[in-house]
């Protein structure tokens, strides 16, 4: 049985953009964050609340902004760094924990004298 040079054109052309999109599909990530394989919509999410919690951080007289590291994943915020008294800590608290969205605040901001 002889096979037609245009049979086997056919076939290749046929099952070559499969064989390409099904190699995409296996290796490529997608759009799935690493980040704890949160949806994009919960890191842009956490994203929007870090950013407000680091605002009103700015905003506020008695926090350094600088020296507080704001971390936020499925809305549980994670404050750490160093703080020059525990009114600036707990202030700093309050403030994450009055922004919309925050599930839990987690306070490991250090007292430094």
């Amino acid at each position: 049985m002889k096979i037609r040079t245009a049979q086997i054109r056919t076939t290749l052309f046929a099952v070559l953009p499969l064989t390409v999109c099904a190699t995409v599909l296996l290796t490529v990530p997608g759009c799935a964050v690493q980040r704890g394989q949160e949806s994009v919509g919960a890191y842009v999410d956490d994203a929007t609340i870090t950013s407000k919690v680091k605002a009103k951080f700015i905003e506020d007289k008695q926090v350094d902004a600088a020296a507080i590291t704001v971390e936020t994943l499925k809305g549980a915020v994670v404050l750490s760094g160093f703080a020059k008294s525990t009114t600036e800590r707990d202030t700093a608290e309050r403030l994450a924990r009055d922004v919309k969205g925050v599930t839990s605040v987690r306070n490991n901001i250090v007292v430094r004298p």
